[in-house]
């Protein structure tokens, strides 16, 4: 599984593009994520990859959980979405 690390700096459609460009290939991808700032541009670009996936039939299954991260010695929460592909019919 493949691991996309998003900051609250990072580009929503760019991680669209990396996430879409995974889960074409049928794999699955995990995408971490520290702080509000980084979780919000975690699920835009989730909400992105849809439209970039929905052409191949494809659509995305979302697992969050958080976990505990060690940054500079400390211990921080954050969250993690488990993505998956979704085969989709075509006439849906």
């Amino acid at each position: 599984m493949q691991i996309l690390r998003v900051a609250a700096a990072s580009r929503p459609k760019s991680v669209a593009g990396a996430v879409a460009a995974i889960l074409r290939e049928s794999q699955s991808v995990e995408i971490q994520a520290v702080g509000a700032g980084a979780v919000n541009q975690a699920v835009k670009a989730m909400a992105i990859a849809r439209t970039f996936l929905a052409p191949h039939q494809l659509d995305l299954v979302v697992v969050p959980e958080f976990f505990e991260v060690p940054i500079d010695g400390e211990t921080r929460t954050a969250i993690r979405f488990r993505v998956e592909p979704r085969r989709v019919a075509e006439d849906a």
